[in-house]
């Protein structure tokens, strides 16, 4: 994981708690990524606002840097009087994604037999060849692994993954471990067409971002569509699984 300085997910206990004697008023209480956000969104939002040389050109400069300052110190006023600490957060409650979360859905028709897809898709490691925001996927053991994904200004952010649904050539369905950078949940299913000579693939994305809302905005200012990008990654899996060779039955 790109660090800005030590991340304090994975800091132990006794360290947070120094953490915040020492510094009573500003341990760190933000997330890595919502860190890597507030750099890249503060330093953008600052420039444009000193381009324009005027004072509500100066107020947006003044913005940027109070995000700029959110990322490099990795504390927050806001979150401290509202009692939020996202750098050390449980993984969310499915009312949590509701309340708070990104819905995104995508199905395609795939001219394969659902073991394959299935088949290419348990495999975790596999899915960065067809998702473009992904660098590595690594399988810890039969039911977690390690995302590793890029972020604005030429950062990554990781998570550890479970899966909590396992039908076999039908459904995969997973979700973020507590202490993600970005808190996330999906599922792929597989549904047969009715002449049996096609698969009808939907993939379903649930996450949080970084920031709230916020993080959402930031990742379009950057150019970053998370429905057009999963209408492309089904895309690229299209072309890529329908490209190899027919595979027996299951």
């Amino acid at each position: 994981m790109t660090q800005i300085d030590q991340p304090l997910s994975h800091a132990a206990p006794d360290a947070l708690q120094r953490d915040q004697q020492a510094h009573p008023h500003h341990y760190r209480n933000v997330s890595d990524a919502e860190r890597i956000l507030s750099l890249a969104g503060g330093a953008a939002i600052a420039m444009l606002g000193l381009s324009r040389r005027t004072f509500p050109g100066m107020l947006l400069a003044a913005v940027g840097g109070g995000l700029i300052y959110r990322g490099a110190s990795g504390y927050c006023g806001l979150y401290e009087k509202l009692g939020i600490d996202t750098a050390h957060q449980a993984a969310p409650q499915p009312e949590d994604y509701f309340h708070h979360g990104i819905h995104v859905e995508h199905a395609c028709t795939i001219k394969k037999y659902p073991w394959e897809l299935y088949a290419f898709w348990r495999n975790f490691e596999n899915l960065p060849r067809i998702m473009s925001h992904l660098d590595a996927v690594h399988v810890l053991d039969g039911r977690r692994s390690r995302w590793i994904a890029r972020a604005p200004a030429g950062k990554t952010v990781e998570w550890d993954a479970e899966i909590i649904n396992d039908e076999p050539n039908a459904l995969i369905a997973w979700r973020s471990l507590g202490g993600a950078d970005v808190d996330n949940a999906g599922s792929v299913r597989f549904v047969p067409t009715a002449d049996g000579l096609a698969t009808d693939v939907k993939v379903v994305i649930d996450y949080i971002p970084p920031a709230g809302r916020l993080g959402s905005w930031i990742a379009s200012f950057f150019g970053e569509n998370p429905e057009q990008q999963i209408t492309d990654d089904l895309a690229r899996f299209k072309e890529t699984i329908e490209s190899e060779p027919a595979a027996r039955g299951a």
